[in-house]
């Protein structure tokens, strides 16, 4: 705050984040007055956002009518709307000072948010005056939107839930903030080389992003290393004062989140990191060109990249500082706004929720109990209840190597500081303490609800113990943490704690922006739009099931987005693809666990019996594309590997005359949230054919059927809530149920478990070199063999082909599968 005199002699305060109620007191009414008057009003008409679109081509592009392209026709359509958007931004942040709220603070190193433009247009109901608009000017809205960038700042289900959930927070009115990472280069652009995965840096900020506010007086410095000393303060308690000399600075960037039917407009805070110096003069001066610019080189290295790769000690120990200074940052900015309001600390958790989306921002929990204890002086006890009160925690996984665990040297001494060891520890043995109390003589269990492990912090049992509640994200799943990996916690804590929150996803942007004629058909059968806010009013089309007229139209847009994705194949990839043919799509993140190392070994098996019919069994065969897409983590080997299987099939299929076109099977390059609203509403089949037991949840399954295309899938997490929504006949099911996959597992280490017998005559198809060199492919193979076959592909491979042409059958019957 500070203060200003006006010219004619009023007091005048000034606050960089918005007046409290007390503080707006003491601004002049004469001033707010002639405040309003200056200000300009943006009318959401045609002919106001034209007099905005040429504003903004000639002031903020500086260019004229005689020189705009597509992209600067975007640029200006983009700030006509934000324009209007920020408006509603300030009224919701200022209200919500006003009011006090509760807010919800959601933690996230993922948003992938995908794109704005037609995000912002949609939500704010100008997408169809606005692109009267653009198309009075001279442009297209179609190609006006495909100029913009994806915003590459997730990898996966667990960014795009994050986004799904800002949205969906501001839909229905809450007060809630998102908090991540501004990545420089974020998720790696996907480039295909002779079949493998080449990464290229995505560099999507390569323009003046119109979606992004940069804060630059939001600034947090962010100390690491240096060393710890202690102290007494009034009291005679003993308090730890960190002395640093390696700052890094915090630098704010927010992003709109606007509501779709509301005025709500909440906030994304990314934190960019900038050196506290940024450029070494008198070692320029010295020569020494390189050092000069090192210690920006090494601050902006946090924010540089989505997960660096940490199969070495160098990328683990980046990671760990990229999420220490993030959650350092948000709980800065978290506990500065929580003072305004003057209230005292024990009404923290009543002001603030702080949502962990995962292990991640585990580091959160001893961050705030650091500043609660050695910043604002509150007894560790204290501080304690209000941490636990504070957070709660989403697990996201059963997957043993995907709990975060960090070595506890690299904790202490080099990434983040010696003094966060000295509050993870105490936190640890305060918690043990009590254990050892309510069970005394159970020195197993003091063991197995250690957080330290090993000399190992477990950042899962950090959340854990730091969060007031747990959940996992499917039914399926939330058993499972609760018998199998957090048993030992749900026996101390007791199961209330522990709850299960099934994922979901915004119909606003996955059915109402990916399929808009759906939409459209939805919104004309059901009568108006409220079912985008309320997707249980769905069930009022069960009545249309058998209804020829709709279910005729409804076949005639499917087709057409199987035509606008056939399209987008031939451009990305060269081939060309049947829209009649049954579109069968796998596309999500390539893991061995969601098996699409099964999907492609089922094609060879397919294709192999297409090879051996006649002309005549042929022409009765459902001709079928085989569609996958997805990105493998740049050190996941076997994962790059199914990528380059995949490829490599596919150029045999396609280019085998002999089958008449009834298999085609494409790998769809660089898969992100823009190429994944064109290939879902497409789909016929889409498949999420994880082991059991191991996909948490899912929400490309939600995704897919939201667009009317059926599952292909495993009795797995969101699988299984699907399938008792819909029933048997509307979804195909298959495989091992997740209570057996122990035992078959058990049976394959210890047991001479022969191989499925179609599943090894594809095995020996690949390692005739068919498909190339087989020597490439040993591990793979070996993954099924010597590996002995973690994920069950052979014990599921038979049931897998039986739902096949299951699948081929019920697509004969063109009538029943629109009814479907």
């Amino acid at each position: 705050m500070s203060n200003t005199v006006h010219p004619e002699g009023q007091f005048r305060p000034r606050s960089l984040t918005g007046p409290t109620k007390c503080e707006q007191k003491n601004y002049d009414e004469k001033f707010l007055d002639f405040w309003n008057k200056c200000a300009i009003g943006e009318g959401v008409d045609k002919e106001s956002f034209q007099k905005s679109f040429v504003r903004h081509v000639t002031t903020t592009l500086a260019r004229s009518a005689y020189n705009v392209d597509d992209f600067s026709a975007y640029q200006a359509t983009a700030h006509s709307v934000r324009d209007r958007l920020i408006k509603r931004w300030n009224h919701t942040q200022q209200s919500h000072t006003d009011l006090e709220p509760k807010r919800v603070y959601y933690l996230s190193l993922e948003f992938l948010l995908g794109r704005s433009l037609d995000n912002a247009l949609l939500n704010l109901e100008l997408k169809d005056s606005f692109g009267e608009g653009v198309n009075d000017l001279g442009f297209r809205m179609e190609d006006v939107l495909d100029q913009e960038v994806d915003a590459a700042l997730g990898n996966g289900g667990l960014g795009r839930l994050a986004a799904c959930y800002m949205d969906s927070l501001a839909t229905l009115d809450y007060p809630a903030w998102g908090y991540g990472l501004r990545y420089t280069y974020g998720i790696f652009q996907q480039r295909l080389k002779d079949g493998y995965q080449v990464e290229l840096p995505d560099y999507w900020l390569n323009f003046d992003n119109p979606w992004e506010l940069p804060r630059l007086d939001v600034v947090v410095d962010i100390q690491f290393g240096g060393s710890v000393r202690q102290k007494f303060d009034k009291k005679g308690r003993v308090q730890h004062v960190w002395e640093s000399s390696d700052i890094v600075k915090a630098v704010a960037y927010d992003v709109p989140i606007p509501g779709y039917g509301s005025n709500n407009c909440i906030n994304i805070r990314l934190w960019s990191s900038k050196p506290k110096c940024q450029f070494d003069l008198s070692r320029f001066h010295e020569g020494q060109y390189d050092k000069a610019v090192q210690e920006q080189m090494q601050a902006e290295n946090i924010t540089a990249v989505l997960y660096p790769n940490d199969n070495h000690m160098v990328g683990k120990e980046l990671r760990l500082k990229q999420q220490y200074f993030w959650v350092a940052a948000s709980l800065s900015d978290i506990v500065r706004r929580f003072k305004k309001t003057t209230k005292p600390f024990d009404m923290f958790p009543d002001k603030v929720a702080i949502q962990l989306n995962d292990t991640h921002p585990s580091l959160a929990i001893v961050e705030l109990q650091r500043i609660l204890v050695d910043i604002e002086g509150l007894d560790w006890d204290k501080a304690w209840h209000i941490v636990t009160r504070t957070f709660s925690f989403t697990n996201h996984t059963v997957l043993p190597e995907a709990m975060e665990k960090w070595p506890v040297p690299m904790v202490k001494l080099k990434t983040i500081n010696k003094y966060t060891i000295y509050v993870i520890i105490p936190c640890f043995k305060f918690f043990l303490q009590e254990v050892e109390r309510k069970y005394p003589d159970d020195r197993d269990l003091l063991a197995k609800l250690s957080i330290i492990e090993e000399s190992t912090p477990q950042m899962a049992h950090l959340a854990i113990v730091g969060s007031h509640y747990v959940n996992g994200v499917a039914e399926l799943h939330s058993h499972l943490i609760k018998t199998t990996i957090f048993q030992d916690f749900v026996k101390y804590y007791g199961s209330e704690k522990f709850g299960n929150v099934t994922n979901g996803i915004t119909p606003r942007r996955w059915l109402h922006q990916a399929n808009p004629r759906l939409s459209d058909l939805i919104t004309e059968v059901l009568g108006n739009k409220d079912w985008l806010k309320n997707l249980s009013l769905l069930k009022k089309l069960e009545s249309f099931a058998d209804d020829k007229d709709f279910k005729k139209r409804w076949a005639e847009i499917k087709y057409s987005n199987k035509v606008r994705l056939a399209e987008h194949i031939m451009e990305q990839t060269g081939i060309i693809v049947s829209p009649d043919a049954l579109f069968d799509i796998q596309v999500k993140r390539i893991h061995e666990y969601k098996r699409q190392l099964m999907n492609i070994l089922g094609v060879i098996h397919r294709y192999n019996s297409l090879k051996k019919m006649s002309s005549k069994e042929k022409s009765q065969v459902v001709k079928r594309v085989v569609i996958f897409g997805g990105k493998a983590a740049p050190g996941y080997y076997i994962a790059k590997l199914v990528i380059k299987l995949i490829n490599s099939v596919a150029d045999v299929i396609n280019q085998d005359k002999s089958i008449d076109d009834t298999l085609k099977v494409v790998f769809i390059p660089d898969y992100n949230v823009s190429v994944a609203e064109v290939i879902i509403p497409a789909s016929d089949i889409s498949q999420h054919i994880s082991t059991a037991g191991t996909e948490a949840s899912g929400t490309s399954n939600m995704k897919f059927v939201l667009n009317g295309g059926l599952i292909l899938g495993t009795v797995d997490g969101a699988n299984i809530e699907i399938h008792e929504e819909i029933g048997d006949d509307n979804i195909f099911m298959f495989g091992h149920l997740a209570d057996q996959v122990e035992d078959l597992r058990h049976a394959h280490r210890y047991r001479n478990v022969p191989m499925e017998p179609t599943l090894q005559e594809v095995i020996k198809d690949i390692e005739s070199a068919h498909y190339g060199d087989p020597h490439i492919f040993a591990p793979l193979i070996d993954t099924l063999t010597s590996g002995k076959d973690y994920y069950l592909i052979s014990d599921d491979f038979g049931s897998y082909l039986h739902a096949q042409s299951l699948i081929d059958e019920a697509y004969k019957d063109q009538d029943d599968w629109i009814r479907k």
